[in-house]
């Protein structure tokens, strides 16, 4: 599966046809985390890998450039959580339960819970939850920022995370979502001065590509823009 999600990844990234991801799970459950005992020997090994052909699918090892929007139901444990941490927005199912669990077992979350966890819940709700590795439903999820929206039921959390890639990929300019995440990626990589060195230079490339003058085009004439990504 996380080889699949590697690839996957890849494509989004590498297909200029593509301009947003949605993650999700089939079934009752987002997934359960990985099967310690089918995974271990690989962890103490250090042998963890992903395909050639793909991409860290935890979103560790690239500035992404397209969008993932996220939608879990039933468990989300473990691993699943940084699956969800490594998306842009996340929605979830009512009735989600959701454990960042490691810490009982002997071992922590390597996915990137440490690194991102605080940054989007506040670094006493991340903790509360990592450090104990206890069970917290959507409710909770939503009021640490984990979730940006909770849903009814499964069908209409993965309804609502399709909308939103879908609005993204329709009025969004290609390179203009491009550039707000290798900003925001900036900012959290090297700090706001670092970022902000480089907004009016980005502003005035975004200006001048075809996109940028289509933008301005359809704004004079009351229309909506047909983005080309150039």
């Amino acid at each position: 599966m996380l080889a699949d999600l590697s690839r996957a990844y890849a494509l989004l990234e590498h297909d200029d046809e593509l301009r947003a991801g949605v993650l999700f799970g089939h079934g009752e459950h987002f997934t359960a985390g990985l099967d310690l005992v089918d995974v271990a020997p690989a962890l103490s090994a250090g042998a963890i890998t992903y395909p050639e052909d793909g991409l860290d699918p935890w979103r560790l090892d690239y500035r992404w450039t397209k969008p993932v929007i996220a939608a879990a139901q039933g468990w989300c444990m473990t691993l699943g959580i940084e699956l969800l941490l490594a998306a842009d927005v996340r929605i979830a199912a009512e009735g989600t339960r959701f454990s960042q669990l490691e810490v009982r077992r002997g071992i922590y979350p390597f996915g990137g819970a440490p690194l991102r966890f605080w940054r989007e819940a506040g670094w006493g709700n991340a903790m509360r939850w990592v450090l104990t590795g206890a069970e917290f439903d959507a409710v909770e999820a939503h009021r640490i920022g984990l979730v940006q929206q909770v849903t009814p039921d499964a069908a209409t959390a993965l309804a609502a995370a399709r909308a939103l890639a879908t609005e993204i990929a329709e009025y969004s300019a290609p390179l203009g979502v491009r550039t707000i995440l290798a900003s925001a990626h900036r900012a959290r990589d090297e700090g706001n001065a670092a970022a902000a060195e480089r907004l009016v230079g980005d502003v005035t490339t975004l200006f001048g590509t075809a996109d940028g003058a289509e933008g301005i085009q359809s704004f004079v004439e009351r229309r909506k823009a047909k983005f080309t990504g150039r």
